[in-house]
């Protein structure tokens, strides 16, 4: 079973440390790993699914058995083309669960090949997710402990924040 491959979907918008966290994870167990950028026209995102891809390409250079992919459509229908043997989700708090566990059978349903495998972030992460980094983010708070250094850098640039306030010239 060495190519056995899995898929870790999501909309990383922004790709945050909590997902770096499970991408880390997820390499471990499978062979093989997509992390898939889901584009979702309901949603209103930061950053475009090309930037997106690019901050995870840029934060996973150092794991080969990972590949940064994208899809439109059902989870399900990406991982059959892929021949994925499961989808990875994170499941944060309690109130993670119910959801997950929905899309979870709705999934098996739609792809009886495919099994859901949810792994719990490592502790500094539990509490984090990409809407909560953008709103901080928005507001010049600090997120440097929440994104890789690319990722910050892109969200200073989003919100017109420069590098750092002490990069000032006086004249």
């Amino acid at each position: 079973m060495p190519n056995r491959l899995a898929v870790y979907p999501g909309s990383f918008d922004p790709p945050t440390f909590g997902h770096l966290d499970l991408i880390y994870r997820a390499a471990r167990i499978f062979p093989r790993l997509v992390v898939a950028v889901a584009t979702n026209n309901e949603k209103q995102c930061l950053f475009t699914v090309a930037e997106r891809i690019e901050m995870l390409q840029a934060i996973t250079r150092d794991m080969p058995t990972v590949e940064i992919d994208s899809f439109t459509g059902l989870t399900a229908e990406f991982a059959r083309k892929r021949a994925a043997v499961a989808i990875v989700r994170g499941l944060r708090a309690i109130s993670d669960f119910e959801y997950e566990h929905g899309m979870a059978v709705t999934n098996q349903k739609l792809n009886p090949e495919v099994d859901t495998v949810c792994l719990m972030p490592s502790e500094p992460y539990l509490f984090l997710s990409s809407r909560v980094v953008k709103e901080v983010a928005r507001l010049g708070g600090d997120v440097s402990h929440a994104v890789p250094p690319i990722v910050l850098e892109r969200l200073r640039q989003r919100f017109g924040q420069g590098q750092s306030t002490s990069d000032s010239s006086s004249g």
